[in-house]
């Protein structure tokens, strides 16, 4: 096991933690470290299987009735397939430090949407449109960096949703995306995303674990205010270290 392998684990532990308290974010902490240490398509494979077992808890293990915006999920879920198979012909077109760069500017992408959306004093009225495109570009996303988030984020901010009802709705699109990537990787015969077994017998407890300690930190955001700036200043951080992670 290399340190850089060691530094990915935390960071997914990390992750972890930061998506059950905000309802995502899983992927733009520990992607970075986790497409250095093991390379993009296995990269992508691993943190599929990962960010499905984050999924799971948060919606199976907490004692409450989630309560997704169950007409986008699905609407999203459903345009990601196109989107998926794109990502896939991305990720294998591309160069390991080209994608490293594109999920840094995931991140970016994502500190972006949470700034534009933080500005709204009111909801807007969303296109007919709106959805579909933004589940085609998380199916892109997906299966290319697995930056899924922002363009799902923009859609349900714009919906001025309450942010556990946000953090519900992502959740069932991300495990929605994670069957709709297995799938388009599966279709395209993209073996290298086949994920290690012991790369995943030594994370799934780290993403347990932190699972555990981001459902009681969700709580205290939501009731102290500071779930925006806690999020925004998480991703900062993400951003920085996939830049040097992609630059070292």
């Amino acid at each position: 096991m290399t340190p850089l392998l060691v530094v990915a684990g935390v960071a997914i532990a990390l992750g972890a933690a930061l998506q059950s308290a905000t309802g995502f974010g899983f992927a733009l902490v520990s992607a970075p470290l986790v497409f250095a240490a093991l390379g993009p398509q296995e990269a992508i494979g691993t943190l599929l299987v990962l960010g499905t077992e984050v999924s799971l808890l948060m919606l199976a293990a907490e004692r409450r009735r989630p309560r997704p915006l169950g007409r986008d999920a699905a609407v999203m879920v459903a345009a990601a397939l196109p989107g998926a198979l794109a990502g896939v012909a991305v990720l294998r077109s591309l160069d390991a430090v080209t994608l490293q760069v594109a999920v840094t500017l995931g991140v970016v992408a994502t500190l972006l949407v949470r700034r534009l959306a933080s500005r709204r004093a009111e909801p807007s009225r969303r296109p007919a449109w709106a959805a579909p495109a933004a589940g085609f570009t998380a199916g892109a996303l997906s299966t290319s960096t697995n930056t899924s988030g922002p363009p799902l984020l923009l859609h349900l901010m714009g919906r001025g949703a309450d942010p556990v009802r946000v953090r519900d709705t992502i959740t069932v699109c991300f495990l929605g995306l994670s069957a709709v990537s297995v799938a388009a990787l599966w279709l395209t015969r993209t073996s290298g995303a086949v994920p290690d077994a012991g790369v995943l017998a030594a994370t799934v407890p780290l993403v347990a674990i932190g699972t555990l300690l981001g459902r009681r930190l969700f709580s205290r955001l939501a009731r102290s205010g500071s779930y925006e700036s806690v999020l925004t200043g998480v991703l900062v951080v993400a951003v920085v270290t996939g830049l040097l992670t992609a630059l070292l």
